[in-house]
């Protein structure tokens, strides 16, 4: 079986890090994945290694990949152009939607029209997400999957385990802060420098790392304001760090005694937190959904209220000065991910949609041609 996954953005983030799991876990299950992205942001290391990428804007092209390769199924993500293509290339096999964005705003185009083509299914990776998607539509079944992750490759690795070697580099007696993402308006980079300021007036024990941004919209704005804020010494910031170096990078801020802080303003589901927390980092972001749907607070970290600078700052230096409860959160966390986000346990519901939706699909088109 063949699939194709048709999304515009070809990111370091959330969406494609959990394509990448799919991918290696369907190979698996006799279910070969090819992705088509309009447009690379600094993705293609991520997918390059697992599956065939195409990188494309050429209609013609695009087309032309659709009808040639005989997909046995396609999966469509947050991309409006996508039904359009695939009517042209006179597809005739199922189609799945994956409706991602968290914003209603941004959602609503892509599931505005599907251009003559009607979708078997729209997946959503969280209960939050399904609720979203259902203001919008009417009369496609909505499936809650989970994102997925690889427990093989992210783990608690052991100190000799580490590469000490690279990047960001533990300094002695500094409790590490991790913030992974995006520098952009909904990820709120603007709350997590006014956290390092409020921390820094009061210690200096604390270290934070930004991890990502590279090629964000926002990124010339962050750095002025990070520069402004006489914040370097604090806050240190890796644009790029390999994607097969995060576990790495996890395992310094665990060492550290450290968490990760999430100040994002609303997500579809939340990668960065099944990470870290597989890694046995705890995590501190907002008490909103879906989060409430990954974490549970004072068991795996900590959630604080709202967009609530000083609440999120209480809810850190809980965790970084008790070392007893950090252990705890650290294994609990551990737990919770094998438990419920491991690809094993959530992509098995997707190669049985997959193999449902192709099976119905060869019996309906066996069906006419006999006919």
């Amino acid at each position: 079986m063949k699939v194709l996954v048709i999304w515009r953005l070809l990111t370091v983030g959330g969406v494609n890090a959990g394509w990448r799991n799919r991918s290696i876990y369907f190979k698996k299950h006799g279910i070969d994945t090819e992705f088509l992205y309009t447009t690379d942001h600094g993705g293609l290391h991520i997918m390059e290694d697992v599956a065939p990428v195409y990188l494309s804007k050429d209609e013609r092209e695009i087309i032309k990949i659709i009808r040639d390769n005989h997909y046995d199924a396609i999966i469509v993500v947050d991309t409006g152009a996508a039904y359009k293509w695939i009517r042209k290339a006179k597809y005739k096999g199922p189609v799945l939607v994956e409706a991602r964005t968290p914003e209603l705003i941004k959602l609503k185009p892509q599931l505005k029209s599907f251009r003559g083509i009607i979708p078997e299914t729209i997946v959503v990776p969280s209960h939050y997400q399904r609720r979203l998607v259902s203001i919008l539509t009417d009369g496609i079944p909505i499936q809650v999957i989970y994102n997925g992750i690889d427990a093989s490759f992210f783990r608690a690795l052991s100190s000799e385990e580490m590469n000490h070697d690279s990047e960001p580099f533990l300094h002695n007696g500094k409790k590490i802060i991790g913030w992974i993402g995006r520098l952009d308006k909904r990820k709120n980079w603007q709350m997590l420098l006014e956290v390092a300021m409020q921390i820094k007036s009061q210690r200096d024990d604390i270290e934070f790392w930004v991890i990502g941004g590279a090629q964000s919209v926002q990124r010339e704005e962050f750095v002025s304001k990070w520069q402004e804020e006489q914040l370097t010494d604090m806050v240190k910031w890796f644009p790029v760090i390999p994607y097969q170096q995060m576990p790495h990078v996890y395992a310094k801020i665990r060492k550290s005694g450290g968490c990760t802080l999430a100040t994002t303003k609303t997500e579809s589901f939340g990668n960065t937190f099944i990470e870290s927390m597989i890694c046995g980092v705890p995590v501190v972001a907002s008490k909103m959904m879906p989060v409430t749907e990954l974490v549970n607070h004072g068991e795996h970290g900590m959630l604080f209220r709202g967009q609530n600078v000083e609440d999120a700052v209480k809810q850190i230096t809980s965790i970084v000065d008790n070392p007893a409860l950090h252990q705890q959160m650290s294994e609990a966390a551990m737990a919770r991910v094998h438990e419920k986000f491991v690809i094993e346990v959530v992509a098995e519901q997707y190669v049985h949609l997959l193999k449902e939706m192709a099976g119905m699909k060869s019996v309906d088109r066996s069906e006419v041609s006999s006919d």
